[in-house]
């Protein structure tokens, strides 16, 4: 079962599962997956970088979201990452205004983007490198999170207030696009691409 959960339970989940340890700032949805009243996943939608819903012509900021995190246990069954992807997707077609959606899948991790390209998603070649940083916590954040949770991403303001910030480089990730409107799709500014391999990384 796929529900609604508070941001509060998706961040301890991810927090403590996800490879990256953290939910970033700017989530703006988040599901449970649950088997009986045990949650076994997380997934979160929100802001993503500022300005991709530029690659859709005639897009607005508002007609976007990126999937930030997906996180399932290995105790559910073979499949259920599609199957609570699908169950997501459905839902925020039909409750949300949002017309598409963008993912990011990291090659330094070994991901392809396997369940996008299970599920259909248009894949676009890959992103440019942007910075993270940590904060002294030794969690990388992206600028975008620091603002959301910090008011600010300057690394000046930081360290003028006596916090030390460590630039962590990043590698280009692969980037997908979804459309929950269709109509959308072919509004996207860039060719899609075929779609990468697991040999080839």
């Amino acid at each position: 079962m796929v529900n609604p959960i508070p941001f509060g339970a998706a961040k301890a989940i991810l927090e403590k599962y996800h490879y990256l340890h953290s939910m970033p700032g700017g989530t703006k949805l988040a599901f449970g997956v649950f088997l009986g009243d045990r949650l076994y996943g997380a997934i979160t939608f929100g802001s993503g970088p500022a300005n991709v819903y530029r690659m859709v012509e005639g897009a607005n900021p508002s007609d976007c979201l990126t999937l930030s995190r997906l996180w399932l246990s290995d105790e559910l069954p073979s499949n259920s990452e599609s199957r609570v992807l699908g169950i997501a997707l459905r839902a925020l077609k039909r409750f949300t205004p949002i017309r598409f959606l963008v993912s990011y899948a990291d090659p330094a991790q070994g991901h392809i983007g396997t369940i996008y390209q299970a599920t259909g998603w248009v894949y676009t070649g890959l992103s440019e490198a942007m910075p993270m940083f940590d904060i002294g916590d030794g969690k990388p954040r992206h600028s975008r999170s620091l603002s959301h949770t910090y008011g600010s991403h300057s690394v000046k303001h930081f360290e003028s207030c006596g916090v030390k910030v460590r630039v962590v480089p990043q590698s280009r990730k692969h980037r997908y696009f979804y459309f929950l409107d269709t109509d959308f799709q072919g509004k996207l500014k860039v060719l899609p691409q075929a779609y990468p391999k697991k040999e080839a990384i």
